[in-house]
């Protein structure tokens, strides 16, 4: 979040510098900020995106079958992970055990134990802005924006107390789970600057239609100093047809917007914008629509 405020920040004091420069003055002598008004304005968008958190929950360690559909705990990742390959379940080592730093069978993991906690961070928004000025106040706008998502939690693994010991609390061990998701949004829609075009600064609304192409990207939990990736069991060159394919879907919904407009030179024009959107993200096969919110500044270049 840090980046995103100091680079919207850089965008707009550089944008701010621009627009200095009146373009003409009215008949009183007062400054007049009129741009171009008409034809293809390219630019980009810099901002955050707040991730609706019903989907968060898909990177939660069950993981998916070969029809997309939510394993059973014992079908789970993280079971067949935990217990089966790194717990020694296959006779192999239990490095489960010597990540904990206890003997093996000393240590359970359950479905009690599965992380249930799983959020969405706000993420960085990134994006291609295109708009075609019919006259000054209309336009129509096509966007590409570009999300990757981070979807935290917490799951438990409890292990043996010291016989006699009372210290039961210290035995449930939390550790950290991580899913990582990508969003390619497509966005076509109207916009309408309000007010006084030849102002330095307008109100504008927006609305529109958009295509969002959702992919499960990784999943990894983390035991102490020892790192597993769940997602091993999705489909990569070289595995056989035993892996299943991640997780990729098209969503299609509808968006608003409203911000500022600020009027630059004959070059340059900058819009605050904030955007909801109620969009399915399909990732499952039961995906429902949601909302889905964004800010960001957009930067134009009038070509």
């Amino acid at each position: 979040m840090n980046k995103i405020l100091k680079l919207s920040a850089l965008l707009l004091v550089f944008s701010t510098t621009a627009m200095a420069q009146a373009d003409s003055t009215d008949a009183d002598g007062n400054p007049v900020y009129t741009g171009k008004q008409k034809g293809f304005h390219i630019g980009m968008i810099v901002g955050a995106y707040f991730a609706n958190q019903s989907t968060a929950n898909l990177y939660d360690g069950y993981g998916f079958d070969f029809d997309g559909n939510r394993n059973s705990f014992e079908n789970s990742y993280m079971y067949n992970k935990i217990v089966m390959e790194y717990g020694g379940g296959y006779g192999q080592p239990d490095k489960i055990a010597d990540a904990l730093g206890v003997q093996h069978g000393e240590w359970t993991f359950n479905e009690s134990d599965m992380p249930a906690n799983m959020r969405y961070q706000p993420a960085f928004l990134f994006g291609l802005q295109c708009r075609y000025s019919v006259d000054p106040k209309n336009a129509i706008l096509l966007n590409v924006n570009a999300v990757q998502l981070t979807s935290n939690g917490n799951f438990t693994i409890t292990t043996t107390p010291p016989t006699g010991s009372t210290q039961v609390n210290q035995a449930i061990k939390t550790f950290a789970i991580k899913g990582m998701e990508q969003r390619l949004i497509f966005q076509l829609a109207y916009q309408r600057i309000l007010g006084d075009i030849t102002k330095k600064a307008n109100f504008f609304i927006e609305g529109g239609m958009n295509v969002t192409i959702s992919k499960f990207y990784k999943n990894q939990i983390q035991i102490n100093g020892l790192l597993i990736d769940l997602t091993s069991y999705y489909y990569e060159p070289g595995y056989n047809a035993y892996y299943v394919k991640k997780p990729i879907g098209t969503g299609f919904g509808a968006f608003g917007g409203l911000g500022i407009n600020l009027n630059a030179n004959t070059k340059f024009r900058v819009q605050f914008v904030y955007n909801p959107s109620y969009e399915g993200i399909k990732l499952t096969t039961n995906a429902h629509l949601k909302l889905q919110n964004a800010v960001g500044l957009r930067f134009y270049y009038n070509l």
